[in-house]
Protein backbone atom coordinates (compact mmCIF):
# COMPACT_ATOMS: atom_id res chain seq x y z
CA UNK A 1 0.00 0.00 0.00
CA UNK A 2 1.12 3.55 -0.71
CA UNK A 3 3.48 4.61 2.14
CA UNK A 4 2.92 8.26 1.31
CA UNK A 5 -0.74 7.86 2.28
CA UNK A 6 0.10 5.97 5.49
CA UNK A 7 -2.20 7.58 8.10
CA UNK A 8 -0.51 6.30 11.25
CA UNK A 9 1.74 8.53 13.31
CA UNK A 10 4.04 6.99 15.93
CA UNK A 11 5.89 9.78 17.70
CA UNK A 12 6.50 11.26 21.13
CA UNK A 13 3.52 13.47 21.90
CA UNK A 14 2.41 13.41 18.27
CA UNK A 15 -1.34 13.42 17.93
CA UNK A 16 -2.64 10.33 16.13
CA UNK A 17 -5.07 10.84 13.25
CA UNK A 18 -7.87 9.51 15.49
CA UNK A 19 -7.74 10.30 19.22
CA UNK A 20 -9.71 7.23 20.24
CA UNK A 21 -10.76 6.22 23.74
CA UNK A 22 -10.35 9.63 25.38
CA UNK A 23 -13.84 11.08 24.99
CA UNK A 24 -14.54 10.75 28.70
CA UNK A 25 -11.57 12.94 29.65
CA UNK A 26 -12.28 15.49 26.92
CA UNK A 27 -15.95 15.80 27.86
CA UNK A 28 -15.12 16.10 31.56
CA UNK A 29 -12.64 18.89 30.85
CA UNK A 30 -15.21 20.84 28.84
CA UNK A 31 -17.42 20.73 31.93
CA UNK A 32 -14.55 21.95 34.10
CA UNK A 33 -13.95 24.91 31.79
CA UNK A 34 -17.63 25.86 31.78
CA UNK A 35 -17.99 25.50 35.55
CA UNK A 36 -14.94 27.63 36.26
CA UNK A 37 -16.17 30.25 33.78
CA UNK A 38 -19.41 30.43 35.78
CA UNK A 39 -17.59 30.83 39.07
CA UNK A 40 -18.22 27.26 40.21
CA UNK A 41 -15.52 25.51 42.25
CA UNK A 42 -13.41 22.94 40.40
CA UNK A 43 -10.18 21.11 41.10
CA UNK A 44 -7.11 21.12 38.92
CA UNK A 45 -6.52 17.96 36.90
CA UNK A 46 -3.73 15.39 36.72
CA UNK A 47 -3.28 12.75 34.01
CA UNK A 48 -1.23 9.81 35.25
CA UNK A 49 -0.08 6.69 33.44
CA UNK A 50 2.79 4.75 31.93
CA UNK A 51 4.85 6.04 29.04
CA UNK A 52 3.30 5.45 25.64
CA UNK A 53 -0.34 5.71 26.73
CA UNK A 54 -0.85 9.16 25.21
CA UNK A 55 -0.69 11.50 28.22
CA UNK A 56 1.09 14.25 26.29
CA UNK A 57 -1.28 13.91 23.34
CA UNK A 58 -4.26 14.22 25.67
CA UNK A 59 -2.65 17.13 27.52
CA UNK A 60 -2.29 18.99 24.22
CA UNK A 61 -5.89 18.15 23.29
CA UNK A 62 -7.10 19.61 26.59
CA UNK A 63 -5.08 22.73 25.96
CA UNK A 64 -6.72 23.09 22.56
CA UNK A 65 -10.10 22.83 24.26
CA UNK A 66 -9.13 25.65 26.64
CA UNK A 67 -8.01 27.81 23.72
CA UNK A 68 -11.32 27.22 21.95
CA UNK A 69 -13.09 28.32 25.14
CA UNK A 70 -11.21 31.63 25.00
CA UNK A 71 -8.88 30.88 27.92
CA UNK A 72 -5.28 31.97 28.19
CA UNK A 73 -2.98 28.96 28.18
CA UNK A 74 0.67 28.10 28.60
CA UNK A 75 2.59 24.84 28.69
CA UNK A 76 5.70 23.70 30.56
CA UNK A 77 7.68 20.48 30.26
CA UNK A 78 9.33 19.88 33.62
CA UNK A 79 12.92 18.70 33.85
CA UNK A 80 14.56 17.24 36.97
CA UNK A 81 17.54 19.60 36.69
CA UNK A 82 15.58 22.81 36.19
CA UNK A 83 13.60 25.08 38.48
CA UNK A 84 9.99 25.62 37.48
CA UNK A 85 10.29 29.40 37.80
CA UNK A 86 11.71 30.30 34.39
CA UNK A 87 9.58 27.96 32.28
CA UNK A 88 6.50 29.20 34.13
CA UNK A 89 7.34 32.79 33.21
CA UNK A 90 7.29 31.96 29.51
CA UNK A 91 4.13 29.86 29.78
CA UNK A 92 2.22 32.42 31.82
CA UNK A 93 3.40 35.28 29.62
CA UNK A 94 1.81 33.46 26.69
CA UNK A 95 -1.36 32.87 28.69
CA UNK A 96 -1.72 36.58 29.45
CA UNK A 97 -1.15 37.46 25.78
CA UNK A 98 -3.77 34.93 24.70
CA UNK A 99 -6.35 36.65 26.85
CA UNK A 100 -5.93 39.55 24.45
CA UNK A 101 -6.59 42.36 26.92
CA UNK A 102 -4.50 45.51 27.05
CA UNK A 103 -4.10 48.50 29.30
CA UNK A 104 -3.11 49.10 32.88
CA UNK A 105 -4.44 45.82 34.22
CA UNK A 106 -2.36 43.75 31.84
CA UNK A 107 0.75 45.85 32.40
CA UNK A 108 0.37 45.42 36.14
CA UNK A 109 0.10 41.64 36.03
CA UNK A 110 2.96 41.42 33.51
CA UNK A 111 5.04 43.50 35.90
CA UNK A 112 4.39 40.96 38.66
CA UNK A 113 5.29 38.14 36.26
CA UNK A 114 8.53 39.90 35.33
CA UNK A 115 9.39 40.42 38.99
CA UNK A 116 8.76 36.72 39.61
CA UNK A 117 11.22 35.77 36.86
CA UNK A 118 13.88 38.24 37.88
CA UNK A 119 13.68 37.13 41.51
CA UNK A 120 14.63 33.66 40.35
CA UNK A 121 17.52 35.03 38.30
CA UNK A 122 18.86 36.95 41.28
CA UNK A 123 18.58 34.05 43.72
CA UNK A 124 20.14 31.65 41.20
CA UNK A 125 23.29 33.71 40.65
CA UNK A 126 24.84 32.58 43.99
CA UNK A 127 27.88 34.74 43.78
CA UNK A 128 28.77 33.81 40.20
CA UNK A 129 27.94 37.28 38.95
CA UNK A 130 24.56 38.59 37.96
CA UNK A 131 22.42 36.13 36.02
CA UNK A 132 21.61 38.01 32.82
CA UNK A 133 18.52 36.03 31.92
CA UNK A 134 15.60 38.31 31.08
CA UNK A 135 12.00 37.16 30.70
CA UNK A 136 11.29 39.25 27.59
CA UNK A 137 8.46 41.24 29.17
CA UNK A 138 8.27 44.92 28.24
CA UNK A 139 6.37 46.07 31.34
CA UNK A 140 8.46 47.33 34.27
CA UNK A 141 8.97 44.80 37.04
CA UNK A 142 6.69 45.21 40.05
CA UNK A 143 8.23 45.86 43.42
CA UNK A 144 7.19 43.99 46.55
CA UNK A 145 5.06 41.41 44.77
CA UNK A 146 6.23 37.88 43.79
CA UNK A 147 9.85 39.05 44.10
CA UNK A 148 10.99 37.70 47.48
CA UNK A 149 13.07 34.87 45.99
CA UNK A 150 11.10 32.33 48.04
CA UNK A 151 9.34 30.21 45.40
CA UNK A 152 6.35 29.39 47.58
CA UNK A 153 5.64 32.98 48.58
CA UNK A 154 6.24 34.25 45.06
CA UNK A 155 4.17 31.63 43.27
CA UNK A 156 1.18 32.10 45.56
CA UNK A 157 1.26 35.84 44.92
CA UNK A 158 1.81 35.45 41.18
CA UNK A 159 -0.98 32.94 40.52
CA UNK A 160 -3.36 34.89 42.76
CA UNK A 161 -2.75 38.03 40.72
CA UNK A 162 -3.05 36.15 37.43
CA UNK A 163 -6.28 34.53 38.57
CA UNK A 164 -7.66 37.91 39.54
CA UNK A 165 -6.72 39.35 36.18
CA UNK A 166 -8.37 36.45 34.36
CA UNK A 167 -11.53 36.99 36.40
CA UNK A 168 -11.55 40.65 35.39
CA UNK A 169 -11.42 39.64 31.73
CA UNK A 170 -14.33 37.23 32.22
CA UNK A 171 -12.26 34.22 31.19
CA UNK A 172 -9.68 31.90 32.73
CA UNK A 173 -6.07 30.74 32.65
CA UNK A 174 -4.95 27.12 32.34
CA UNK A 175 -1.35 26.06 32.93
CA UNK A 176 -0.32 22.71 31.44
CA UNK A 177 2.67 20.88 32.95
CA UNK A 178 4.05 17.77 31.26
CA UNK A 179 6.40 15.31 33.00
CA UNK A 180 5.16 16.76 36.26
CA UNK A 181 6.83 14.05 38.35
CA UNK A 182 10.14 15.78 37.52
CA UNK A 183 9.21 19.06 39.22
CA UNK A 184 11.56 19.69 42.15
CA UNK A 185 10.45 19.22 45.75
CA UNK A 186 10.35 22.93 46.60
CA UNK A 187 8.55 23.79 43.39
CA UNK A 188 5.94 21.05 43.93
CA UNK A 189 5.27 22.36 47.43
CA UNK A 190 4.94 25.91 46.09
CA UNK A 191 2.64 24.82 43.29
CA UNK A 192 0.33 22.98 45.68
CA UNK A 193 0.23 25.98 48.00
CA UNK A 194 -0.64 28.31 45.13
CA UNK A 195 -3.38 26.02 43.80
CA UNK A 196 -4.78 25.79 47.32
CA UNK A 197 -4.87 29.58 47.60
CA UNK A 198 -6.54 30.25 44.25
CA UNK A 199 -9.03 27.46 44.93
CA UNK A 200 -10.07 29.06 48.20
CA UNK A 201 -10.40 32.41 46.46
CA UNK A 202 -12.48 30.91 43.64
CA UNK A 203 -10.24 32.34 40.93
CA UNK A 204 -10.48 31.06 37.34
CA UNK A 205 -7.02 29.51 37.12
CA UNK A 206 -6.35 25.78 36.93
CA UNK A 207 -3.29 23.57 36.52
CA UNK A 208 -3.43 20.50 34.30
CA UNK A 209 -0.51 18.14 34.81
CA UNK A 210 0.62 14.88 33.25
CA UNK A 211 3.07 12.43 34.77
CA UNK A 212 4.04 8.90 35.62
CA UNK A 213 1.94 6.72 37.96
CA UNK A 214 3.85 7.78 41.07
CA UNK A 215 3.00 11.48 40.59
CA UNK A 216 0.28 11.42 43.30
CA UNK A 217 2.91 10.14 45.77
CA UNK A 218 5.27 12.97 44.81
CA UNK A 219 2.54 15.53 45.47
CA UNK A 220 1.36 14.06 48.76
CA UNK A 221 4.94 14.03 50.04
CA UNK A 222 5.13 17.77 49.35
CA UNK A 223 1.76 18.78 50.82
CA UNK A 224 -0.49 16.52 52.85
CA UNK A 225 -3.61 18.15 51.37
CA UNK A 226 -2.51 17.71 47.74
CA UNK A 227 -4.90 14.79 47.13
CA UNK A 228 -7.81 17.21 47.66
CA UNK A 229 -6.46 19.78 45.20
CA UNK A 230 -6.53 17.60 42.10
CA UNK A 231 -8.84 15.32 40.24
CA UNK A 232 -6.82 12.35 39.05
CA UNK A 233 -7.47 10.71 35.69
CA UNK A 234 -5.62 7.44 35.14
CA UNK A 235 -4.76 7.15 31.45
CA UNK A 236 -4.38 3.52 30.45
CA UNK A 237 -4.18 1.41 27.34
CA UNK A 238 -7.11 1.34 24.94
CA UNK A 239 -9.71 -1.39 25.05
CA UNK A 240 -10.23 -3.45 21.91
CA UNK A 241 -13.11 -1.29 20.65
CA UNK A 242 -11.14 1.96 21.03
CA UNK A 243 -8.09 0.44 19.37
CA UNK A 244 -10.23 -0.59 16.42
CA UNK A 245 -11.44 3.00 16.04
CA UNK A 246 -7.84 4.24 16.18
CA UNK A 247 -6.93 1.93 13.29
CA UNK A 248 -10.09 1.76 11.22
CA UNK A 249 -11.08 5.44 11.08
CA UNK A 250 -7.78 6.73 9.62
CA UNK A 251 -7.65 3.84 7.16
CA UNK A 252 -11.18 4.61 5.98
CA UNK A 253 -10.10 8.17 5.18
CA UNK A 254 -7.64 6.61 2.73
CA UNK A 255 -10.15 4.14 1.31
CA UNK A 256 -8.70 1.10 3.12
CA UNK A 257 -10.17 -1.43 5.53
CA UNK A 258 -9.02 -3.95 8.15
CA UNK A 259 -10.28 -7.52 8.44
CA UNK A 260 -11.62 -8.53 11.84
CA UNK A 261 -8.88 -11.12 12.26
CA UNK A 262 -6.26 -8.46 11.55
CA UNK A 263 -7.67 -6.20 14.26
CA UNK A 264 -7.62 -9.06 16.75
CA UNK A 265 -4.00 -9.76 15.83
CA UNK A 266 -3.13 -6.10 16.32
CA UNK A 267 -4.62 -6.05 19.80
CA UNK A 268 -2.66 -9.16 20.68
CA UNK A 269 0.70 -7.63 19.70
CA UNK A 270 0.10 -4.06 20.90
CA UNK A 271 -1.81 -4.70 24.11
CA UNK A 272 -3.85 -1.62 23.23
CA UNK A 273 -1.05 0.80 24.14
CA UNK A 274 -1.55 3.84 21.88
CA UNK A 275 2.10 4.30 20.92
CA UNK A 276 2.39 0.64 19.93
CA UNK A 277 -0.89 0.83 17.99
CA UNK A 278 0.54 3.63 15.86
CA UNK A 279 3.96 1.98 15.47
CA UNK A 280 2.54 -1.38 14.41
CA UNK A 281 -0.14 0.31 12.31
CA UNK A 282 2.47 2.21 10.33
CA UNK A 283 4.57 -0.92 9.75
CA UNK A 284 1.58 -3.04 8.73
CA UNK A 285 0.31 -0.41 6.29
CA UNK A 286 3.70 -0.17 4.59
CA UNK A 287 3.99 -3.97 4.28
CA UNK A 288 0.43 -4.79 3.27
CA UNK A 289 0.13 -5.32 -0.52
CA UNK A 290 -3.49 -4.18 -0.72
CA UNK A 291 -6.73 -3.52 1.18
CA UNK A 292 -8.24 -5.10 3.17
CA UNK A 293 -5.39 -5.54 5.65
CA UNK A 294 -5.21 -9.13 6.87
CA UNK A 295 -3.89 -11.00 9.89
CA UNK A 296 -1.12 -12.31 7.65
CA UNK A 297 -0.08 -8.72 6.91
CA UNK A 298 0.17 -8.10 10.66
CA UNK A 299 2.32 -11.21 11.11
CA UNK A 300 4.65 -10.18 8.29
CA UNK A 301 5.07 -6.61 9.54
CA UNK A 302 5.31 -7.35 13.27
CA UNK A 303 9.07 -8.12 13.29
CA UNK A 304 9.78 -4.79 11.59
CA UNK A 305 7.72 -2.88 14.16
CA UNK A 306 9.34 -4.79 17.01
CA UNK A 307 12.81 -4.03 15.66
CA UNK A 308 12.05 -0.32 15.46
CA UNK A 309 10.62 -0.28 18.97
CA UNK A 310 13.63 -2.21 20.26
CA UNK A 311 15.92 0.58 19.07
CA UNK A 312 13.90 3.77 19.44
CA UNK A 313 11.46 3.11 22.26
CA UNK A 314 13.09 0.49 24.48
CA UNK A 315 16.76 0.54 23.54
CA UNK A 316 17.21 4.28 23.95
CA UNK A 317 15.97 4.00 27.52
CA UNK A 318 18.06 0.93 28.31
CA UNK A 319 21.19 2.74 27.07
CA UNK A 320 20.66 5.44 29.70
CA UNK A 321 21.30 2.90 32.48
CA UNK A 322 24.71 2.01 33.88
CA UNK A 323 25.84 -1.64 33.90
CA UNK A 324 24.71 -2.07 37.51
CA UNK A 325 21.36 -0.48 36.72
CA UNK A 326 20.92 -2.76 33.70
CA UNK A 327 21.49 -5.79 35.90
CA UNK A 328 18.77 -4.49 38.19
CA UNK A 329 16.36 -3.98 35.29
CA UNK A 330 16.98 -7.49 33.93
CA UNK A 331 16.43 -8.98 37.35
CA UNK A 332 13.14 -7.09 37.67
CA UNK A 333 11.94 -8.52 34.37
CA UNK A 334 12.97 -12.06 35.26
CA UNK A 335 11.48 -11.92 38.74
CA UNK A 336 8.16 -10.60 37.41
CA UNK A 337 7.98 -13.43 34.89
CA UNK A 338 8.98 -16.03 37.47
CA UNK A 339 12.19 -16.92 35.62
CA UNK A 340 14.59 -16.66 38.56
CA UNK A 341 12.56 -17.12 41.71
CA UNK A 342 9.17 -18.41 40.69
CA UNK A 343 6.27 -15.97 40.32
CA UNK A 344 6.89 -12.87 42.39
CA UNK A 345 4.57 -12.14 45.28
CA UNK A 346 1.42 -10.63 43.77
CA UNK A 347 2.63 -10.94 40.18
CA UNK A 348 0.69 -12.70 37.47
CA UNK A 349 3.56 -14.00 35.39
CA UNK A 350 3.76 -11.03 33.00
CA UNK A 351 7.15 -9.39 32.66
CA UNK A 352 5.73 -5.91 33.29
CA UNK A 353 4.16 -6.61 36.68
CA UNK A 354 5.35 -4.86 39.83
CA UNK A 355 7.83 -6.83 41.90
CA UNK A 356 9.10 -6.73 45.46
CA UNK A 357 12.51 -5.12 45.86
CA UNK A 358 13.43 -7.97 48.19
CA UNK A 359 12.78 -10.46 45.36
CA UNK A 360 15.03 -8.51 43.00
CA UNK A 361 17.81 -8.51 45.59
CA UNK A 362 17.38 -12.24 46.12
CA UNK A 363 17.58 -12.86 42.37
CA UNK A 364 20.84 -10.89 42.19
CA UNK A 365 22.24 -12.59 45.29
CA UNK A 366 22.76 -9.29 47.07
CA UNK A 367 21.46 -7.48 50.13
CA UNK A 368 18.64 -5.02 49.37
CA UNK A 369 20.59 -2.16 50.97
CA UNK A 370 23.50 -2.64 48.56
CA UNK A 371 21.15 -2.20 45.60
CA UNK A 372 19.67 1.09 46.82
CA UNK A 373 21.97 3.28 44.67
CA UNK A 374 20.99 1.46 41.47
CA UNK A 375 17.31 1.47 42.37
CA UNK A 376 17.32 5.16 43.33
CA UNK A 377 19.14 6.11 40.13
CA UNK A 378 16.57 4.23 38.02
CA UNK A 379 13.77 5.99 39.88
CA UNK A 380 15.35 9.38 39.14
CA UNK A 381 15.84 8.47 35.48
CA UNK A 382 12.15 7.61 35.22
CA UNK A 383 12.74 4.01 34.14
CA UNK A 384 10.99 2.50 37.15
CA UNK A 385 8.57 3.77 39.78
CA UNK A 386 7.44 2.67 43.20
CA UNK A 387 3.93 1.24 43.13
CA UNK A 388 3.86 0.99 46.93
CA UNK A 389 6.38 0.62 49.70
CA UNK A 390 8.79 -2.18 48.83
CA UNK A 391 7.47 -2.72 45.28
CA UNK A 392 8.60 -1.32 41.94
CA UNK A 393 7.53 -1.53 38.29
CA UNK A 394 8.65 -0.34 34.88
CA UNK A 395 7.37 3.02 33.65
CA UNK A 396 7.41 1.68 30.07
CA UNK A 397 4.86 -0.98 29.03
CA UNK A 398 6.33 -4.23 27.68
CA UNK A 399 9.79 -3.18 28.90
CA UNK A 400 10.18 -6.39 30.84
CA UNK A 401 9.45 -8.45 27.73
CA UNK A 402 11.99 -6.44 25.77
CA UNK A 403 14.66 -7.01 28.42
CA UNK A 404 14.08 -10.74 28.49
CA UNK A 405 14.08 -11.08 24.72
CA UNK A 406 16.88 -8.70 23.74
CA UNK A 407 19.40 -8.40 26.60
Amino acid sequence: MDPIRNPYAPGAGQRPPELAGRDEQLDAFDIVLERVARGRPERSLLLVGLRGVGKTVLLNALRSAAVRAGWGTGKVEARPDQSLRRPLVGALHQAVRELGQSGGGQDQVLGVLKAFGQAGAASGARGRGRDRWHPGIAAPAAVGRADSGDIEIDLVELLSDLGGYAADTGRGIAVFIDEMQDVGVDDVSALCAAIHEIGQAGLPLIVVGAGLPHLPTVLSAAKSYSERLFRYARIDRLDAAAMEVALVAPAAEEGATWEREALAAMYAVTGGYPYFVQAYGKAVWDRAPRSPITAEDVAVAAPEAEAELAVGFFGSRFERATPAERDYLRAMADVAAGVLTGPADGATGAADESVATADVARALGKRPQSLSPARDALLKKGLIYSTQRGRIAFTVPHFGTYLRDHT
